[in-house]
Protein backbone atom coordinates (compact mmCIF):
# COMPACT_ATOMS: atom_id res chain seq x y z
CA UNK A 1 0.00 0.00 0.00
CA UNK A 2 1.17 3.53 -0.74
CA UNK A 3 1.00 6.03 2.03
CA UNK A 4 0.45 9.36 0.94
CA UNK A 5 2.42 11.78 0.58
CA UNK A 6 2.62 15.28 2.57
CA UNK A 7 3.77 17.27 0.03
CA UNK A 8 1.25 20.00 -2.32
CA UNK A 9 1.24 20.99 -5.60
CA UNK A 10 -0.57 24.20 -6.31
CA UNK A 11 -1.27 24.43 -10.15
CA UNK A 12 -3.22 27.25 -11.89
CA UNK A 13 -5.54 26.22 -14.76
CA UNK A 14 -5.71 23.29 -13.73
CA UNK A 15 -9.11 22.39 -14.86
CA UNK A 16 -8.71 21.82 -18.33
CA UNK A 17 -5.51 21.35 -21.19
CA UNK A 18 -2.11 21.54 -19.80
CA UNK A 19 -3.05 22.00 -16.34
CA UNK A 20 -5.08 18.86 -16.23
CA UNK A 21 -2.71 16.53 -17.72
CA UNK A 22 -0.06 17.92 -15.31
CA UNK A 23 -2.69 17.66 -12.47
CA UNK A 24 -3.26 14.29 -13.16
CA UNK A 25 0.77 13.52 -13.34
CA UNK A 26 1.56 14.94 -9.96
CA UNK A 27 -1.86 13.01 -8.71
CA UNK A 28 -0.41 9.63 -10.11
CA UNK A 29 3.23 10.51 -8.43
CA UNK A 30 1.06 10.83 -4.97
CA UNK A 31 1.70 14.31 -4.64
CA UNK A 32 -1.72 16.54 -3.06
CA UNK A 33 -3.33 19.31 -5.08
CA UNK A 34 -4.52 22.70 -4.53
CA UNK A 35 -6.04 23.26 -8.03
CA UNK A 36 -6.85 26.78 -9.17
CA UNK A 37 -9.27 27.92 -11.91
CA UNK A 38 -11.85 30.59 -12.56
CA UNK A 39 -15.16 27.95 -12.91
CA UNK A 40 -16.32 26.69 -9.42
CA UNK A 41 -18.27 23.76 -11.20
CA UNK A 42 -15.37 22.65 -13.04
CA UNK A 43 -12.56 22.56 -10.56
CA UNK A 44 -15.85 20.72 -8.31
CA UNK A 45 -15.68 18.13 -11.42
CA UNK A 46 -11.74 17.48 -11.61
CA UNK A 47 -11.11 17.59 -7.51
CA UNK A 48 -13.36 14.82 -7.64
CA UNK A 49 -12.16 13.12 -10.55
CA UNK A 50 -8.58 13.11 -8.97
CA UNK A 51 -9.42 12.14 -5.21
CA UNK A 52 -10.90 9.55 -6.09
CA UNK A 53 -8.76 7.73 -8.97
CA UNK A 54 -5.80 8.69 -7.08
CA UNK A 55 -6.50 8.74 -3.53
CA UNK A 56 -4.92 12.08 -3.32
CA UNK A 57 -6.29 14.96 -0.69
CA UNK A 58 -7.17 17.96 -3.42
CA UNK A 59 -8.41 21.30 -2.29
CA UNK A 60 -10.33 23.64 -5.17
CA UNK A 61 -9.72 27.16 -5.15
CA UNK A 62 -11.89 29.18 -7.16
CA UNK A 63 -9.66 32.55 -8.35
CA UNK A 64 -9.70 34.87 -11.46
CA UNK A 65 -6.74 35.55 -12.22
CA UNK A 66 -7.29 38.04 -14.56
CA UNK A 67 -7.96 39.86 -11.78
CA UNK A 68 -4.84 42.40 -10.03
CA UNK A 69 -5.65 41.02 -6.67
CA UNK A 70 -6.45 37.55 -7.41
CA UNK A 71 -2.85 35.93 -7.08
CA UNK A 72 -2.36 38.28 -3.73
CA UNK A 73 -5.56 36.63 -2.49
CA UNK A 74 -4.91 33.01 -3.44
CA UNK A 75 -1.75 33.36 -1.37
CA UNK A 76 -3.31 34.65 1.44
CA UNK A 77 -6.15 31.65 1.45
CA UNK A 78 -3.51 29.06 0.69
CA UNK A 79 -1.43 30.70 4.02
CA UNK A 80 -4.97 30.71 6.50
CA UNK A 81 -5.54 27.45 5.68
CA UNK A 82 -2.14 25.94 6.85
CA UNK A 83 -0.98 24.43 3.58
CA UNK A 84 2.76 24.42 2.86
CA UNK A 85 3.32 24.28 -0.67
CA UNK A 86 6.18 22.19 -1.88
CA UNK A 87 5.54 22.58 -6.05
CA UNK A 88 4.02 25.99 -7.38
CA UNK A 89 2.72 25.11 -11.03
CA UNK A 90 2.33 28.86 -13.17
CA UNK A 91 0.00 26.92 -15.70
CA UNK A 92 -3.02 29.81 -16.93
CA UNK A 93 -2.55 31.25 -20.00
CA UNK A 94 -4.41 33.06 -22.69
CA UNK A 95 -3.76 34.53 -26.04
CA UNK A 96 -5.24 37.29 -28.38
CA UNK A 97 -5.48 36.83 -32.23
CA UNK A 98 -5.11 39.56 -35.05
CA UNK A 99 -2.92 42.33 -36.18
CA UNK A 100 -1.87 44.24 -33.58
CA UNK A 101 -3.15 47.42 -34.99
CA UNK A 102 -6.85 45.82 -34.74
CA UNK A 103 -6.74 43.56 -31.48
CA UNK A 104 -8.62 44.67 -28.46
CA UNK A 105 -6.47 46.77 -25.94
CA UNK A 106 -8.19 45.87 -22.64
CA UNK A 107 -8.15 42.03 -23.88
CA UNK A 108 -4.54 42.52 -24.51
CA UNK A 109 -3.97 43.76 -21.23
CA UNK A 110 -5.73 41.30 -19.46
CA UNK A 111 -3.86 38.91 -21.04
CA UNK A 112 -0.29 40.30 -19.47
CA UNK A 113 -1.92 40.36 -16.10
CA UNK A 114 -3.03 36.55 -16.78
CA UNK A 115 0.36 35.66 -18.45
CA UNK A 116 2.89 38.29 -17.15
CA UNK A 117 1.60 39.95 -13.46
CA UNK A 118 -0.05 36.54 -12.23
CA UNK A 119 3.28 34.68 -12.46
CA UNK A 120 5.30 37.47 -11.41
CA UNK A 121 3.27 37.63 -8.21
CA UNK A 122 2.79 33.90 -7.14
CA UNK A 123 6.23 33.25 -8.12
CA UNK A 124 7.53 36.09 -6.04
CA UNK A 125 5.15 35.17 -2.99
CA UNK A 126 5.46 31.04 -2.93
CA UNK A 127 8.95 31.13 -3.89
CA UNK A 128 9.58 33.57 -0.73
CA UNK A 129 7.88 30.52 2.02
CA UNK A 130 10.13 28.08 0.27
CA UNK A 131 13.08 30.04 1.02
CA UNK A 132 12.34 30.08 4.59
CA UNK A 133 11.60 26.48 4.46
CA UNK A 134 14.75 25.95 3.00
CA UNK A 135 13.59 24.34 -0.34
CA UNK A 136 10.87 23.53 -3.37
CA UNK A 137 10.17 23.09 -6.70
CA UNK A 138 8.58 26.00 -9.48
CA UNK A 139 7.43 25.14 -12.97
CA UNK A 140 6.43 27.98 -14.92
CA UNK A 141 4.64 27.25 -18.55
CA UNK A 142 6.21 29.34 -20.85
CA UNK A 143 5.91 28.06 -24.82
CA UNK A 144 8.23 28.23 -27.76
CA UNK A 145 6.34 31.23 -28.74
CA UNK A 146 8.35 33.08 -26.20
CA UNK A 147 11.59 32.04 -28.78
CA UNK A 148 10.35 33.50 -31.67
CA UNK A 149 8.44 37.32 -32.88
CA UNK A 150 4.73 36.01 -33.44
CA UNK A 151 2.83 37.82 -35.97
CA UNK A 152 -0.89 37.80 -35.13
CA UNK A 153 -0.11 36.67 -31.88
CA UNK A 154 2.43 39.28 -31.05
CA UNK A 155 1.65 40.27 -26.92
CA UNK A 156 1.46 36.81 -26.67
CA UNK A 157 4.23 35.58 -27.77
CA UNK A 158 5.83 38.30 -25.82
CA UNK A 159 4.09 37.63 -22.53
CA UNK A 160 5.97 34.10 -23.02
CA UNK A 161 9.66 35.68 -24.08
CA UNK A 162 9.27 37.23 -20.73
CA UNK A 163 8.11 34.32 -18.92
CA UNK A 164 11.20 32.31 -19.96
CA UNK A 165 13.52 35.36 -19.47
CA UNK A 166 12.09 35.38 -15.83
CA UNK A 167 12.22 32.10 -14.95
CA UNK A 168 16.07 31.04 -16.39
CA UNK A 169 17.30 34.96 -14.37
CA UNK A 170 15.73 33.60 -11.16
CA UNK A 171 17.14 29.71 -11.54
CA UNK A 172 20.61 31.63 -11.89
CA UNK A 173 20.20 33.98 -8.37
CA UNK A 174 18.84 30.55 -6.46
CA UNK A 175 21.93 27.97 -7.73
CA UNK A 176 23.17 27.81 -4.12
CA UNK A 177 19.65 27.11 -2.61
CA UNK A 178 17.48 23.76 -2.40
CA UNK A 179 15.10 25.39 -4.91
CA UNK A 180 14.68 25.02 -8.45
CA UNK A 181 12.94 26.59 -11.22
CA UNK A 182 12.30 25.28 -14.29
CA UNK A 183 10.78 26.41 -17.53
CA UNK A 184 8.18 24.78 -20.20
CA UNK A 185 8.57 25.32 -23.91
CA UNK A 186 5.50 23.93 -25.65
CA UNK A 187 4.78 24.15 -29.13
CA UNK A 188 1.25 24.12 -30.55
CA UNK A 189 -0.89 21.91 -28.10
CA UNK A 190 -4.66 20.17 -28.82
CA UNK A 191 -5.96 22.20 -26.15
CA UNK A 192 -9.08 24.97 -25.74
CA UNK A 193 -6.22 27.35 -26.14
CA UNK A 194 -7.03 28.25 -30.00
CA UNK A 195 -10.55 28.77 -29.29
CA UNK A 196 -10.39 31.13 -26.32
CA UNK A 197 -8.02 32.80 -28.50
CA UNK A 198 -9.91 32.80 -31.24
CA UNK A 199 -7.90 31.63 -33.60
CA UNK A 200 -10.28 28.76 -35.61
CA UNK A 201 -9.26 30.53 -38.84
CA UNK A 202 -5.46 30.45 -38.22
CA UNK A 203 -2.77 28.33 -40.68
CA UNK A 204 -1.15 27.45 -37.46
CA UNK A 205 -4.59 24.66 -36.91
CA UNK A 206 -3.30 22.84 -40.16
CA UNK A 207 0.27 21.39 -38.57
CA UNK A 208 0.14 18.59 -36.16
CA UNK A 209 -0.73 19.77 -32.67
CA UNK A 210 0.91 17.77 -29.37
CA UNK A 211 -1.13 15.95 -26.78
CA UNK A 212 -1.23 17.32 -23.50
CA UNK A 213 -0.63 14.55 -21.82
CA UNK A 214 2.39 14.11 -23.68
CA UNK A 215 3.78 17.99 -22.43
CA UNK A 216 2.81 17.97 -19.43
CA UNK A 217 5.07 14.02 -18.57
CA UNK A 218 7.79 16.22 -19.99
CA UNK A 219 6.82 18.93 -18.14
CA UNK A 220 6.97 16.86 -14.74
CA UNK A 221 10.49 14.57 -15.75
CA UNK A 222 12.12 18.07 -16.18
CA UNK A 223 11.24 19.65 -12.95
CA UNK A 224 12.06 16.76 -10.69
CA UNK A 225 14.92 16.22 -12.79
CA UNK A 226 15.93 20.12 -11.51
CA UNK A 227 16.44 20.66 -15.44
CA UNK A 228 16.30 24.60 -16.38
CA UNK A 229 14.08 24.42 -18.81
CA UNK A 230 12.43 21.57 -21.29
CA UNK A 231 11.42 22.03 -25.07
CA UNK A 232 8.43 19.47 -25.81
CA UNK A 233 8.94 17.59 -28.92
CA UNK A 234 11.31 16.98 -31.14
CA UNK A 235 10.00 18.97 -33.91
CA UNK A 236 9.75 22.46 -31.05
CA UNK A 237 13.23 21.53 -30.54
CA UNK A 238 14.33 21.75 -34.34
CA UNK A 239 12.46 24.84 -34.30
CA UNK A 240 13.90 26.71 -31.60
CA UNK A 241 17.35 25.57 -32.79
CA UNK A 242 16.94 27.12 -36.03
CA UNK A 243 15.80 30.21 -34.71
CA UNK A 244 18.27 30.79 -32.74
CA UNK A 245 20.78 31.05 -36.09
CA UNK A 246 18.32 32.80 -38.83
CA UNK A 247 17.64 36.73 -38.55
CA UNK A 248 14.72 37.54 -36.24
CA UNK A 249 13.06 39.29 -39.46
CA UNK A 250 12.89 35.92 -41.52
CA UNK A 251 11.78 33.94 -37.72
CA UNK A 252 8.93 36.55 -37.84
CA UNK A 253 8.04 36.37 -41.59
CA UNK A 254 8.12 32.45 -41.01
CA UNK A 255 5.87 33.18 -38.32
CA UNK A 256 3.66 35.31 -40.33
CA UNK A 257 2.75 32.93 -42.72
CA UNK A 258 2.40 30.01 -40.45
CA UNK A 259 -0.37 32.09 -38.15
CA UNK A 260 -2.19 34.21 -40.50
CA UNK A 261 -5.72 33.42 -41.56
CA UNK A 262 -6.48 30.42 -44.11
CA UNK A 263 -7.66 31.33 -47.33
CA UNK A 264 -11.12 31.91 -47.45
CA UNK A 265 -13.05 28.81 -49.03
Amino acid sequence: MTLQSSQYVLITGATSGIGHELAKVFAAHNYNLVIVARSASDLAVVARELSQQYGIEVIAIEKDLFNVQSPFELHKEVLSRGIKIDILVNNAGQGVYGKFVDTDLRAELDIIQLNVNAYVVLTKLFLRDMVNNQGGKILNVASIAGKVPGPFQSVYHGTKAFVHSFTEAIRAELADTNITITSLLPGPTNTDFFNKAKMQDSKILEHHLADAATVAADGFNALMKGDDMMISGLKNKAQVAMSNITPDRKVARQMLDQQEPKAAD
